[in-house]
């Protein structure tokens, strides 16, 4: 087995690496003037099952380059199995036609990583859980529920509080970390007025008195978070929210949303590379892309990480 990392997020492979006890392989990824980007492998994988860590982040576009030129190297050298270990997968909010005339991109993009000669792809929180039926390869949808859930329990702040879904398509995820914890959950009805613009209308349960601990799976803009966070203070929760969510993408008035005063914490894993000296809390997912990985080498179930 042979791991390698793309430029997107060096660090968390060089802990997947850690713990898997291995030395990431040799590689160079270069930029042309014009924007092209030329990849070598500097070491022999003839017959090696590879595991190429790269999240799509942004640049989006850059980076998903980069994955696909590992596979066709990979290919090209020969490799066995070739897996993409994609935590964060870019593209993964257009999965579905929003207005007539426009292309599911997210279906687009598995095409194009199953294309390129991947035959496995293991993720961390899809947007939408039918980007596992766009590939025809197997996909290992991870969760970081587990993650959250014990960080909520260590810093002790599962005391009177409320487990909150931003929206319909997070309840699932809110449901699962209420079980772990053995708290209520409530709920953000919210409607889309733009691609990128949504309104919160109302709050669906109880969270009068409580500390809302919001789960998301992807912060951009954080817009959705300070209209909820405002929505619920409005209902009479504690203004000492904890805003938790998987993939950080954080593009324009994203650091300025989530410093709202009704903000108490906010906790993001590390599939997308942070500053740590921002003042998040990031929790890593290493130990779990770890697990997964060497489940799938060693040909073992992966229902337990999931």
């Amino acid at each position: 087995m042979k791991l390698f990392s793309g430029n997107a997020n060096r660090a968390l492979a060089e802990k997947i690496a850690g713990y898997l006890g291995l030395p990431l392989g040799e590689s160079l990824v270069q930029r042309f003037p014009d924007g092209e980007v030329r990849l070598q492998l500097g070491e022999s994988v003839r017959g090696n099952d590879v595991y190429v860590v790269q999240p799509t982040a942004p640049p989006v576009n850059e980076n998903l380059m980069e994955l696909l030129l590992y596979a066709d190297a990979l290919r090209c050298s020969s490799a066995g199995r070739i897996n993409a270990v994609v935590p964060y997968f870019g593209y993964a909010r257009q999965d579905k036609q929003s207005i007539g005339r426009e292309p599911i991109s997210a279906k687009l993009v598995a095409d194009l990583i199953e294309r390129a000669g991947y035959h496995r792809v293991i993720a961390i929180d899809l947007h939408a859980p039918q980007i596992q039926g766009f590939f025809n390869i197997p996909v290992d949808h991870l969760r970081s529920v587990r993650l959250f859930a014990e960080y909520i329990e260590r810093e002790g702040l599962a005391d009177g509080a409320v487990v909150v879904s931003p929206d319909a398509g997070r309840a699932e995820e809110a449901r699962r970390l209420s079980n772990l914890l053995g708290l209520p959950m409530a709920m953000l009805a919210k409607r889309r007025t733009g691609p990128t613009e949504t309104e919160v209308t109302y709050v669906i349960g109880d969270v009068a008195g409580l500390r809302p601990l919001i789960i998301d799976d992807i912060v951009s803009t954080g817009g959705t978070i300070r209209r909820g966070v405002d929505a619920l203070v409005a209902a009479g929760a504690r203004p000492e929210a904890v805003v938790m969510a998987t993939h950080a993408v954080l593009v324009g008035p994203a650091r300025s949303n989530l410093s709202h005063m009704g903000i108490e914490r906010v906790v993001f894993t590390d599939t997308i590379a942070l500053d740590a000296g921002e003042g998040y809390e990031i929790l890593s997912t290493a130990p779990l892309l770890a697990q997964a990985i060497r489940a799938v080498h060693t040909h073992q179930s992966v229902s337990a990480l999931i």
